[in-house]
């Protein structure tokens, strides 16, 4: 689909739903023809049950996919492992990078020591654009508070360069809303978090934060990195040294 009718379908999206809540936004969006034929892409983080839980009472049937990078926290795999079950989640969808990737880029798992987003685009941005093919687009759970980058997010946008639509359900949830969510519903928390970590990602790249420290202070310490590069199709961190 051309960008201009894409960029036509997101505004209309977005001028629709504008008002509504994001459990109405997450359930319209997987039933308008607009939106097209959708996967959840979640981490297993932090806050990720919040937006597993809507959509476990909303579709259930809805894909999931969860990128293993094998360089994981084991806490991650034990909770991912548990809400899928306590969710009854019905397409559960585990990608990894394929071994030839693997062997020809980062044979001795050492990459993230040299090239950290290289390293997210060998195990995050490629097997993802792959895990998608077939998809029109894809949720996330980004929210605005998360960083100054995502400062302006809308519950719907372009992904620029697929032809790939994002849906945004949380885009305008404060952290205290996440917080009421998780507390109402009675949701079983990462693990981690009581250890110190807001943000979680993989192990060697992530950290326990200080109680005056943002939230994802935590992530690419002492790096100037904010974002992993899967939200970042076509730029330049997401297929540094590394092909699909």
């Amino acid at each position: 689909m051309p960008q201009s009718d894409l960029r036509s379908r997101v505004h209309a999206l977005n001028d629709r739903y504008r008002h509504h809540s994001a459990v109405s936004v997450l359930e319209h969006a997987l039933r308008d023809p607009q939106a097209g034929k959708l996967a959840l892409v979640s981490s297993f983080g932090a806050e990720s049950v919040v937006l597993l839980h809507m959509v476990s009472v909303t579709r259930t049937a809805t894909p999931v996919i969860f990128i293993d990078t094998e360089m994981l926290f084991a806490e991650t795999l034990v909770y991912q492992q548990e809400l899928a079950e306590r969710l009854a989640l019905r397409d559960l969808r585990i990608i990894r990078a394929t071994p030839a990737d693997l062997r020809s880029h980062d044979p001795g798992d050492t990459l993230h020591l040299r090239d950290t987003d290289a390293c997210c685009a060998l195990r995050k941005t490629v097997p993802l654009l792959r895990a998608l093919s077939g998809f029109d687009g894809w949720i996330t759970g980004r929210k605005r508070y998360q960083a100054g980058t995502r400062a302006a997010l809308d519950f719907f946008e372009v992904e620029e360069g697929t032809g790939r639509i994002k849906v945004n359900p949380l885009a305008h949830w404060a952290r205290e809303d996440i917080r009421t969510y998780m507390e109402e519903n009675r949701l079983p928390r990462h693990p981690l978090v009581a250890r110190g970590y807001p943000s979680i990602g993989c192990m060697p790249c992530t950290s326990p934060v200080r109680a005056d420290e943002d939230p994802r202070a935590g992530r690419w310490r002492n790096q100037d990195k904010t974002e992993c590069g899967i939200h970042f199709v076509n730029g330049k961190m997401v297929r540094k040294g590394v092909s699909a």
